[in-house]
């Protein structure tokens, strides 16, 4: 009976390893898919008066940006104001600026935990050590908490920042004015689900580890 238990729980601890492989890998690729890309927030115009000219005095205003640079209108990407460089700025603007260096540095730092996450998580699952396994299952939680608080300071930036802009003109000039989040950041929401379940399913794998090797304990 024991020499039965301890074969279903390898098969189940093997799924495990495998489930947490491809979930690590699918986690990377999202995050870096998301950290590479311009559609994190979407600002579209509706054109208005009837020579179709928008109060901002633009022909095209539709505009999409993402971590690093906004593409505008039919223009060229630009790459956003350097944050680390700015000096002598209100403190409204330094707000800002606070903001944008923390989802900087939050969410390329998650993209690096997750590198290094999933090689703990290889490592442990080769070695089958409960520790190791507890460790890496830790770590992947951990960085998913770096990844929704970098998203999160995004979206609290991107808001306060179209504050920020309808200060500076009338009202009236936003009412055709239709701002959205777009597909860059469901990449990043989904990288932080899958890196939840990797560090959950890698935490089971280390709880029925360590059951094997009470079973192991008793049987000698």
């Amino acid at each position: 009976m024991c020499a039965m238990g301890l074969g279903t729980k390898k098969m189940k601890v093997g799924t495990l390893f495998v489930s947490a492989g491809l979930s690590a890998i699918l986690t990377f690729a999202l995050l870096a898919a998301a950290l590479t890309t311009d559609y994190w927030y979407i600002v579209k115009v509706d054109p208005v008066g009837s020579n179709g000219s928008h109060p901002l005095g633009e022909e095209e205003l539709d505009s999409h940006s993402g971590l690093w640079r906004t593409c505008e209108g039919k223009n060229a990407c630009i790459l956003l104001i350097d944050p680390f460089g700015q000096q002598n700025v209100t403190a409204s603007l330094q707000h800002l600026l606070s903001m944008h260096r923390t989802f900087v540095v939050l969410l390329p730092l998650s993209l690096i935990l997750v590198v290094f996450g999933g090689m703990c998580g290889l490592v442990s699952s080769l070695a089958k050590s409960f520790h190791l396994l507890l460790f890496s299952g830790s770590f992947f939680l951990i960085g998913s908490l770096l990844t929704m608080s970098g998203i999160c300071v995004y979206i609290s930036y991107s808001n306060a920042a179209f504050e920020a802009t309808m200060q500076i003109y009338e009202s009236s000039a936003f009412q055709q004015v239709h701002i959205s989040f777009g597909w860059s950041m469901v990449l990043a929401w989904l990288s932080f689900t899958t890196e939840v379940f990797t560090g959950t399913v890698l935490l089971i794998a280390a709880k029925i580890v360590k059951q094997q090797q009470a079973m192991r304990s008793a049987a000698i």
